[in-house]
């Protein structure tokens, strides 16, 4: 039962990896100059409304496949407090953070009609954050990192991410006057 467990947590844990990949990618780079021009088409705006609704379900089966593997020694209160787990404190701490920040920017999203646009923005600018700690959570934890194609893929998005993220800081501030 373990082994199935350890699959489940596996599979699960990178399939949450590649939808939080898509939803921050669709969200960021219509934010870009480069990318401009795919602000307004409404399937990228769909990938990224909807890609949270393969998060969750995903996100759940990973932390619920762990907290049941006897192997993992992942209790409940490691899901939710980062660090005091004695089993791979900081691998899993970043991924409690992680998963704590997906819920804070989900649960914001939400309610962003109740919220004003720039409270709205500060909280899903968090998903930032998330994503580092996922990133790093994958890194250090994540066994599936010994096959080239899955190790190439996470390093891939990740760039894709840093690049976009870069870029939109970047092109975000003011240019300055000439003279």
């Amino acid at each position: 039962m373990d082994l199935f467990l350890w699959e489940l947590a596996r599979a699960s844990g990178l399939g949450a990896y590649a939808a939080l990949c898509i939803a921050t990618i669709s969200g960021l780079a219509p934010r870009t100059a480069t990318l401009a021009f795919l602000a307004q088409n409404r399937a990228v705006r769909a990938l990224h409304d909807w890609s949270p609704w393969l998060i969750i379900p995903l996100v759940l089966t990973h932390v619920v496949a762990l907290i049941l593997d006897a192997t993992a020694r992942i209790g409940v209160l490691d899901v939710f407090v980062p660090f005091v787990t004695s089993y791979g404190r900081l691998a899993i701490g970043l991924g409690t953070i992680s998963f704590d920040l997906l819920v804070v920017v989900l649960v914001t999203t939400w309610l962003r009609r109740r919220m004003s646009l720039a409270a709205w923005q500060l909280f899903h600018r968090l998903s930032y954050l998330g994503f580092v700690a996922l990133f790093l959570h994958a890194i250090l934890s994540g066994t599936d990192l010994t096959s080239p194609i899955i190790a190439a893929l996470t390093w891939l998005a990740a760039a894709v991410v840093a690049y976009y993220s870069f870029e939109r800081v970047r092109r975000s501030r003011p240019m300055p006057s000439a003279g």
